[in-house]
């Protein structure tokens, strides 16, 4: 045997593990397949549905199975979306959407149905109307909540059979054309002027009912305070009749002489040069006064 015939069953048993290591090689690559977190793939045999791949390392029969679709399972928004709608008071509003979802069933989503996108926008378009015409203009504005959960739960149930999770969905906006606004506007203004006179009307009354009851504060006030003089004068008599009865008539005669002498005196004080005339019978009253005054100073 010569060297160059070493030499080529050198290089053909060389060759043979080179091509050996190179299928290797390419069975690896063919037959495993890193999915990311955010993604699940789709594999096919032969054109049919074999399984979904998720996160992480997964193996798959080389040459037989292939990866159809790589799916993206993150949240979506679908573009803002406006579409018009009759109220059920025959008022035109314009609502604008918007709707997120997100892939949960990869399988369903690629064989069920083609644009994802637009059907769901289609779907949402259609309850939205549906929705809108079963209630008045005032319930869209003031239950806005509850018609963003019926539209949610509505949505939810059309795109079950696609694989599909509605995550959430909004209503941005309602909005009305020119007319209705400024009819609006007519009707809010005119509600401001009636609760204006409204207030107005409640602060008269209220004013009304403040002075009545201030002039029948100072009624009861002048009533107790008649009855407390009243009461003072009957006290005072009583303790006139108990005096009488105590010392006899000449304690009050005492007591009204004394009064008698009192008003002379202020007679005798006042201001000019005055002419008191005193009736006859008066200067006999004051002369037994003074006797009557004398008699108890002594």
């Amino acid at each position: 045997m010569d060297i160059e015939t070493v030499i080529l069953d050198l290089l053909r048993s060389n060759l043979v593990y080179l091509l050996l290591a190179l299928l290797l090689v390419v069975l690896v690559v063919k037959g495993v397949r890193i999915v990311p977190q955010s993604e699940k793939y789709v594999i096919e045999r032969f054109g049919r549905l074999r399984s979904v791949l998720g996160p992480g390392i997964n193996l798959i029969v080389p040459f037989i199975d292939r990866v159809a679709h790589e799916i993206s399972i993150l949240e979506r928004q679908l573009p803002t979306a406006s579409q018009d709608a009759i109220t059920k008071d025959n008022v035109l509003v314009q609502v604008d959407t918007s709707v997120f979802y997100r892939i949960i069933e990869p399988e369903k989503t690629v064989y069920r149905i083609r644009d994802v996108d637009a059907a769901i926008s289609t779907t949402v378009a259609g309850i939205v109307r549906a929705e809108i015409g079963k209630m008045d203009l005032d319930e869209v504005q003031a239950n806005r909540s509850q018609l963003i959960h019926t539209i949610k739960a509505s949505v939810e149930d059309a795109v079950d059979d696609w694989g599909i999770e509605v995550t959430r969905a909004e209503i941005l906006d309602v909005n009305l054309d020119q007319a209705t606004r400024e009819a609006m506007l007519q009707q809010l203004n005119a509600e401001r002027a009636r609760r204006a006179e409204v207030t107005k009307a409640e602060g008269a009354k209220r004013a009304v009912e403040l002075a009545a009851d201030a002039e029948l504060y100072a009624s009861e006030q002048t009533a107790k305070a008649r009855r407390i003089l009243a009461d003072a004068e009957a006290y005072a008599t009583q303790v006139v009749a108990t005096a009488i009865n105590e010392n006899g008539l000449e304690a009050a005669q005492y007591q009204i002489a004394l009064k008698q002498v009192e008003a002379l005196n202020a007679l005798g004080k006042g201001s000019g040069n005055q002419t008191v005339i005193v009736p006859a019978q008066a200067l006999e009253a004051f002369g037994d006064a003074f006797k009557l005054l004398k008699g108890r100073s002594t």
